[in-house]
């Protein structure tokens, strides 16, 4: 069990997904999960009749805690919510997980 990692979120406006994990890459993450979400809140418009939420996306990483603040602290200040991607992070512990790429040797073994 590798109760060091964190689960870290960042979730912004789409289409700034790729300019997130170069931040997330840059700062020491070594891969990144992007998933598509759909904003429900205030800022939703309506068109027609038709409620049109805002698009986003969600960048997800495992990483220390170290390089989590650290990632978190570069999006603060080159995405963040007074920025077009509306950058928002949070972390959350890891209790436990299977092997990742990242705890894999040459051979695929642990």
């Amino acid at each position: 069990m590798d109760n060091h990692k964190k689960a870290l979120f960042i979730v912004i406006n789409a289409g700034f997904a790729e300019e997130i994990v170069a931040i997330a890459r840059g700062e020491g993450a070594t891969g990144a999960t992007i998933l598509n979400a759909r904003g429900e809140g205030f800022k939703s418009k309506t068109i027609m009749g038709i409620t049109v939420d805002s698009e986003k996306e969600i960048v997800f990483t495992l990483v220390t805690a170290k390089v989590a603040n650290r990632i978190m602290e570069v999006v603060r200040e080159k995405a963040g919510v007074r920025s077009p991607a509306h950058g928002v992070c949070f972390v959350m512990p890891v209790e436990g997980m299977t092997e990742t790429m990242g705890n894999l040797d040459a051979e695929g073994k642990l």
